[in-house]
């Protein structure tokens, strides 16, 4: 498995925490009903990108919501910058991918009890 040094970890968690609440705000005037969390966020060594993964609910409309997100990239890359840009000294490109472990233990728990 992948080290990641204690100021990767540390911007990670900046990021996971940024983006959720600014997640929060673009879902509140386009996804009414659905729910968008930020499970992981991974940030190359030389924090130029962050690759977020999320967990979309229902999951039917993830990729939907995945594509819009994608399409709106700049616009939450500045309003990060906006956030963190005193505390790092580049704002990493994002990457959005969809978190399907949810959806991967419920089809195992489905499994187990057949």
């Amino acid at each position: 498995m992948e080290q990641f040094s204690t100021r990767q970890n540390k911007i990670s968690r900046l990021v996971q925490r940024e983006m959720a609440d600014i997640l929060l705000q673009f879902n509140k005037s386009k996804y009414q009903g659905k729910l968008i969390s930020v499970t992981i966020v991974r940030v190359t060594k030389d924090m130029g990108i962050a690759r977020i993964y999320l967990s979309i609910f229902p999951s039917e409309f993830a990729t939907e919501i995945l594509s819009e997100i994608e399409l709106n990239g700049k616009f939450l890359r500045g309003e990060l910058g906006r956030r963190i840009g005193k505390s790092v000294r580049i704002i990493p490109e994002l990457e959005f991918y969809i978190d399907d472990s949810l959806d991967y233990i419920d089809h195992i728990d489905d499994l187990l009890h057949k």
